[in-house]
């Protein structure tokens, strides 16, 4: 088989060539398919490149025939489609890039006249109104969001929503006014002071109105990934409260959330985008594997980490001391198969949460549960976003994962930890605990819910892997460990 880019340019020197000599060239170029305009350039070489493609495709064909001789007909697609040669050239192939998911259900709260969704609608819009997205001393987040709408998912009634609305905002703080207004000069310079919370809300709602028309979805995709050192970069600061954010304005298809979710990315910026931003980062790493679940089991045996101390606040002094050999598991993770690859990192991160947790100990983790939500939120977005973020999004995801993993002292998953017997239960059982236990009102146990029912959903469950964890996790839930 010989090289078609080898052919191509051998074809376009002949036809300099033949053009110089005034001599006929043996590729013809097609003509214009409009008689008042010579082709152009572009045009030439595509002539050339199609001319090419012909000669692959008939000889791959021949030889097809040769092997198969019941071939009695065949379309031009079904041709090109058999040869990746061809694919090639004509970008036919996969996305390598792409991680292509089908959408979650979007649930239009805005516009479902259901009691239920009018009910959720008025909830998310009284907390937007009326409480801070990060609260006492800006060490806390607002889950209220959160947990009514994972709540609504899950099937909860008018009185329950209500009810986790009424309780969560016992503890909530009301808006604060900023020390001064924000705008579109400097508001990428404030990224990261938490004191102007109120002034980027305030900012990206105006810019809805005056600049994007009400359409959010078209600001977030100007304010996420324009610049040098773009938004899209931030989404992991603050244990990935921006993320998760983010992924319930597009499952409720919310525009209040959506603006949270911008000025929650803006207050949480933090020192990890810079490892997005600048490429030098990204290198070959000395190993790597497919499975994130081996490298994090690689990297709680790894004795160099032996010596750091593991506390969150000291992330980010434990990034700038021991940054070469982090980077070296960021950069081991081998995505060939992006959405292979996608789908163990939902299993590495259900594991983490539960796998981790020795029976009886009842020690479910605050800071673990984060992976798993940020993890569903990932799942969420990606039908939403760019091709070409796919990667970048899960490869941010992973850097998170890295960091709370070594802050957490690498605890390692036993997949022995999980419960291994259905006994006849399903996800209604699990989705009863979630609206109707002790805990209905913990945000972060029925968001964890939620994430593994709809890892499960995604990938079909065939093993049941996802449910035993989800069992396990409301069998033994007594409260977080931190």
């Amino acid at each position: 088989m010989f090289c078609a880019d080898f052919l191509i340019s051998r074809l376009e020197v002949q036809r300099k060539i033949s053009k110089e000599k005034g001599e006929v060239p043996r590729f013809h170029v097609l003509p214009s398919t409009s008689p008042l305009e010579a082709p152009t350039e572009g045009q030439k070489t595509w002539d050339v490149r199609f001319n090419v493609i012909v000669i692959v495709v008939f000889s791959s064909l021949s030889i097809s025939l040769q092997f198969d001789p019941s071939i009695t007909h065949f379309t031009m697609s079904g041709i090109l489609s058999q040869v990746p040669i061809v694919n090639r050239i004509l970008g036919l192939g996969t996305n390598r890039q792409a991680i292509s998911l089908p959408s979650v259900e979007v649930h239009d709260i805005e516009t479902n006249p259901d009691k239920r969704a009018r009910c959720l609608k008025h909830l998310l819009k009284a907390n937007h109104a009326n409480y801070s997205i990060v609260y006492h001393n800006l060490h806390y987040d607002n889950h209220n969001a959160h947990i009514l709408s994972s709540a609504y998912l899950l099937g909860a009634s008018v009185p329950q929503l209500n009810d986790i609305y009424d309780r969560e905002i016992r503890e909530l703080e009301p808006w604060v006014p900023s020390p001064a207004e924000i705008g579109e000069d400097d508001w990428q310079e404030l990224r990261g002071d938490g004191r102007y919370q109120r002034a980027f809300v305030d900012f990206f709602e105006d810019k809805l109105v005056m600049r994007f028309h009400y359409d959010w979805h078209e600001e977030l995709s100007h304010y996420l990934f324009t610049g040098d050192e773009p938004l899209f970069h931030g989404l992991i600061g603050g244990l990935g409260h921006p993320l998760i954010h983010l992924g319930y304005a597009f499952e409720m298809e919310c525009k209040e959330l959506a603006m949270e979710a911008l000025g929650l990315a803006c207050v949480q910026y933090n020192f990890l985008h810079k490892y997005l931003d600048d490429k030098s980062y990204t290198k070959k790493a000395s190993f790597s594997s497919a499975s994130p679940l081996d490298l994090l089991t690689r990297l709680s045996k790894d004795s160099r980490f032996d010596a750091i101390s593991p506390s969150l606040d000291d992330m980010e002094e434990i990034f700038n001391k021991h940054e070469d050999i982090i980077l070296e598991y960021w950069n081991a993770w081998e995505i060939n198969d992006p959405l292979k690859q996608f789908e163990l990192s939902q299993e590495a991160a259900a594991a983490l949460f539960v796998a981790t947790v020795k029976p009886g100990t009842h020690a479910f983790n605050f800071l673990l549960v984060h992976l798993l939500t940020t993890s569903h939120a990932v799942r969420v977005l990606l039908p939403f976003i760019p091709e070409k973020y796919h990667i970048t999004l899960v490869r941010e995801w992973w850097l998170l994962v890295l960091g709370i993993f070594i802050v957490k002292g690498r605890p390692l998953p036993d997949l022995d930890n999980v419960d291994s017997d259905l006994k006849q239960r399903g996800w209604k059982y699990v989705e009863d605990k979630a609206l109707n236990s002790n805990w209905a009102t913990d945000a972060h146990y029925v968001k964890a819910i939620r994430a593994l029912k709809e890892a499960s959903k995604t990938w079909g469950d065939v093993h049941d892997r996802y449910l035993l964890a989800a069992l396990t996790f409301v069998d033994n839930f007594q409260g977080w460990t931190y």
